[in-house]
């Protein structure tokens, strides 16, 4: 496999963006290519197997800790040059970030994600993906990387949309969640099966705060 770049005039883009504009939130069922999806679940996969997955924190810095009672995936944050579909979904959100930037003027500097596995039962309770002292995360994008699940399988992801009430996202293969970060809240709901996916943050860069 040959790592992915898109224009950022490419018109799926380009329907993000305007869902961003129209709604904060956009969600495209056919973002990865299939084959890119099994490239990306097999190294989740992998990285698990060999232990490189660890439980998640709550908090930030020396607040950090785990509290399954919160949240129970296991995470592996991406860094360039590990993997060559890693790179490719990199240079994805890449495009992505320069298509926002230009139509939306976001600011957005660079994009952090890592791998998430959540176990059968595992759950991330109701949240904002910004932190109190932190302003940074603008955008939140999640991809997923599960074949053949199917509503029974659970693991919606569940967003609190203040014009609509709940809105349930089924974590299917190959598809893009993307939604503004300091302002929807969502939480994970427990599947019956491991429940794969690419978790990111479009990041501008830090407020000054004056005292």
């Amino acid at each position: 496999m040959r790592a992915m770049h898109i224009s950022s005039d490419h018109p799926l883009l380009l329907r993000i963006v305007d869902d961003l504009y129209a709604q904060g939130w956009s969600q495209q069922n056919i973002f990865l290519t299939e084959a890119l999806t099994l490239e990306l679940a097999a190294e989740c996969r992998k990285r698990s197997a060999e232990g490189e997955l660890t439980p998640a924190a709550v908090g930030r810095g020396l607040n950090q800790e785990v509290r399954e009672g919160i949240r129970g995936d296991h995470i592996q944050w991406l860094e360039p040059g590990e993997a060559l579909a890693c790179d490719s979904y990199l240079g994805l959100m890449e495009s992505l970030r320069v298509a926002m930037n230009r139509r939306l003027f976001l600011g957005l500097e660079d994009f952090e994600s890592h791998f998430a596995m959540y176990p059968p039962g595992a759950f991330y309770l109701k949240h904002l993906d910004r932190f109190r002292d932190d302003d940074r995360r603008m955008v939140s994008a999640v991809v997923y990387l599960n074949q053949a699940w199917l509503p029974e399988h659970g693991g919606h992801l569940r967003m609190y949309l203040n014009d609509s009430g709940e809105y349930d996202v089924l974590p299917t293969g190959g598809c893009l969640v993307v939604f503004l970060s300091g302002e929807i809240p969502h939480e994970v709901l427990p599947a019956t099966r491991d429940r794969l996916s690419l978790t990111g943050w479009f990041r501008r860069r830090p407020t000054e705060i004056v005292l």
